[in-house]
């Protein structure tokens, strides 16, 4: 009996044994699909990012107060693409390595309106990941996240694109995200989005979380925006974006139909032209439909703002029209923006001490200043935050606000602060 047990248990060690590797083949020796040599190659160009002091922390500029992910994108100048809401306020900001060297990064540039910021390191041996054409993507493409979620250390999860294009989140100015299903947690911002051959197709930067975990919703900023600001980020340290002129409206079946068109017809609408403005010096007029521009295909009026955000002052481009069903070409060179200033005391006493950007053009309304000894510093108002919601009521320009505010004795404010909502109380 005792033989038998003996017997029993050495055949069990051995089943154990062989179970706890698992073979690379399978049973008619064909090899098993596994991400492990995608991620060894891609992995070193993903770095961790830690931020000392800034504004908005009380952090000292010795303790680290933020914690996020970066993306080499040009080994030889040492360039390190991230998101602005993970180093745009630090006071110091360091970078570390899969083969752990750290070093000190200078901001090269940073375009909050987009959310993202281009660092350099003087390091050497150095690996930078390739760019993919993001236009190319397809829903259902399969996709790696790699990243530095909660501080953990590099970590890869995987997915697929669930969708594209995805605008009017009020997550940034300048929106036109891939939305994918592959895990990304906070500390993934500025991590890389890779597909199956090892190019960056996007930066990782929002998820959408309710209940304040990952519920398989991610957004990340497209490969080819990503390059044109940090293209701009890299010649002039800012993205200086200049403005059109236009107001315009999505095209709905009913409105194609009365300009003539089919009603799946894509564009948008010109409802306004403002005086003397980039738009009108190139004779674009009202009822004209804006159907592309440099040859890009505008479906909607968010996808004729995400176009336009990766135009830079005096940049002149093409825009396609159509006009009485006619198609024409006009070339039009974007102006300097007017920064319309709002006292916020006019709209309601609770914003005395505030100063709002007025630019209607805004998705939201963005705080320029607030003063130190006001009352809506002490209820934790900050410059750079951007309006989004009074009272649960959305608010897209300063009307919106002046009307949501009118009489009003208490202020419920949702703002959007480096990336997320933020609630603030006024009274």
């Amino acid at each position: 009996m005792t033989r038998l047990f003996s017997c029993l248990f050495c055949l069990l060690l051995g089943m154990t044994s062989a179970s706890a590797a698992l073979p690379e083949t399978d049973s008619a020796g064909h090899p098993l699909p596994s991400l492990a040599p995608l991620v060894e190659r891609v992995s070193t160009a993903v770095v961790n990012i830690v931020t000392f002091g800034g504004s908005k922390s009380p952090a000292t500029s010795n303790r680290p107060s933020s914690t996020g992910s970066g993306v080499i994108i040009d080994a030889a100048e040492g360039l390190i693409l991230s998101n602005h809401h993970v180093v745009g306020d630090a006071e110091r900001i360091r970078i570390t390595l899969v083969d752990e060297r750290q070093f000190d990064a200078e901001l090269v540039g940073s375009d909050p309106a987009v959310d993202l910021a281009l660092l350099r390191i003087d390091a050497d041996k150095l690996q930078a990941l390739p760019l993919a054409d993001s236009d190319r993507l397809r829903v259902g493409d399969f996709v790696i996240a790699v990243g530095n979620p909660f501080g953990l250390g590099q970590t890869v999860t995987s997915g697929i694109v669930s969708a594209l294009g995805r605008t009017g989140l009020g997550i940034e100015n300048y929106e036109d995200f891939i939305q994918t299903d592959a895990s990304i947690n906070p500390g993934n911002s500025g991590g890389a989005l890779i597909n199956l051959q090892g190019q960056l197709v996007g930066i990782n930067t929002a998820i959408l979380a309710p209940n304040g975990g990952n519920s398989g919703i991610g957004f990340a900023i497209p490969a080819n925006m990503a390059k044109a600001i940090s293209d701009h980020l890299a010649a002039k340290g800012d993205a200086s974006r200049g403005t059109l002129g236009v107001s315009v409206q999505d095209m709905t079946p009913s409105l194609a139909r009365a300009f003539g068109l089919p009603a799946e017809a894509n564009g948008v609408l010109v409802s306004q032209v403002k005086p003397g403005s980039a738009a009108a010096r190139a004779g674009v007029q009202v009822a004209d439909i804006i159907v592309a521009i440099n040859g890009q295909s505008i479906r909607n009026a968010a996808d004729l703002k995400a176009q336009l955000g990766v135009l830079t002052l005096e940049e002149t481009l093409q825009l396609t029209l159509l006009r009485q069903q006619q198609r024409l070409t006009v070339s039009a060179t974007l102006d300097q923006p007017k920064r319309l200033t709002v006292e916020g005391v006019q709209l309601n006493p609770l914003f005395a001490g505030v100063v709002f950007n007025g630019d209607q053009e805004l998705p939201g309304i963005p705080v320029l200043s607030v003063r130190g000894d006001s009352n809506a510093a002490a209820k934790g108002l900050s410059p750079g935050d951007l309006i989004v919601s009074v009272n649960q009521q959305r608010v897209r320009s300063v009307d919106e606000l002046a009307t949501a505010v009118k009489e009003q004795r208490g202020l419920l404010l949702v703002v959007n602060r480096r990336g997320g909502p933020y609630f603030v109380a006024l009274d």
